[in-house]
C-alpha cells in the first residue's frame, strides 16, 4: 500500500465561482495542481474532489473543483485536506520542514520558558512561514517562522521556543 501524502488544504473561499485558496504542502505544485487530478480528502466524505480550474492570484493557488460552483459549495470544502497516494514518497525532502499537522497544538514558550500559548496553524508563505499561536486570552499573535525567532522545536515534549522581539507578543492583544 502507498502512503498518503497531504498536497493542500482548502482555505476560504475566493470570488462568487466556488473557487477556494489553498495551503499548498507539495513542493511541485505545478505537477500535481493540474486540471483533471483527482483526490482523496481528509474528511473522506468531501471527496474524492476532481480538479477543474487552477490558478494563481498574487502568489496564492486558486482551485476550482467539479462539482463545486458557487461559493456556497466552496464554503463547504473549508478546512479539507487535499490527499495522495505515492509510491515514490511525497516531496523526499520534506523532512528539512514542518507541515502544520506536525505542529498543531504545541504550547509555544519563551526562550526564558514563560508560556506564549498553543500552536493554532502554520501559514505558508512564498517568502516566510508563519506560526499562528492563540494565547491564553483568545488573543492570535503571528510569529515569522524562521530560525531567529523560533529557535528550537521540541517534538517530544511538544514545545515551540520562541524568541520574540519586544513587542510582537503584544500585538495580538
Amino acid at each position: 500500500m502507498s502512503p498518503t501524502f497531504v498536497v493542500a488544504r482548502v482555505g476560504k473561499p475566493h470570488g462568487l465561482r466556488g473557487e477556494v485558496t489553498v495551503q499548498v504542502h507539495t513542493d511541485d505544485p505545478e505537477a500535481r495542481l493540474t486540471p483533471g487530478a483527482r483526490f482523496d480528502t481528509d474528511p473522506a466524505p468531501r471527496g474524492p474532489l476532481t480538479l477543474a480550474t487552477v490558478r494563481q492570484h498574487q502568489g496564492t493557488y486558486l482551485l476550482g473543483f467539479e462539482g463545486h460552483p458557487d461559493r456556497t459549495a466552496a464554503e463547504a470544502l473549508r478546512g479539507t485536506r487535499l490527499l495522495v497516494d505515492d509510491d515514490a514518497g511525497e516531496d523526499e525532502d520534506a523532512d528539512e520542514g514542518w507541515r502544520e499537522d506536525d505542529l498543531l497544538g504545541f504550547t509555544v514558550v519563551q526562550v526564558d520558558g514563560r508560556p506564549v500559548g498553543e500552536v493554532a496553524a502554520l501559514h505558508v508563505r512564498p517568502v516566510q512561514d508563519l506560526l499562528e499561536v492563540r494565547t491564553p486570552s483568545g488573543a492570535v499573535v503571528l510569529v515569522p517562522f524562521v530560525e531567529e525567532l523560533v529557535p528550537e522545536v521540541d517534538e517530544e515534549r511538544r514545545t515551540v521556543v520562541v524568541d520574540p522581539p519586544p513587542g510582537l507578543l503584544e500585538l495580538g492583544e
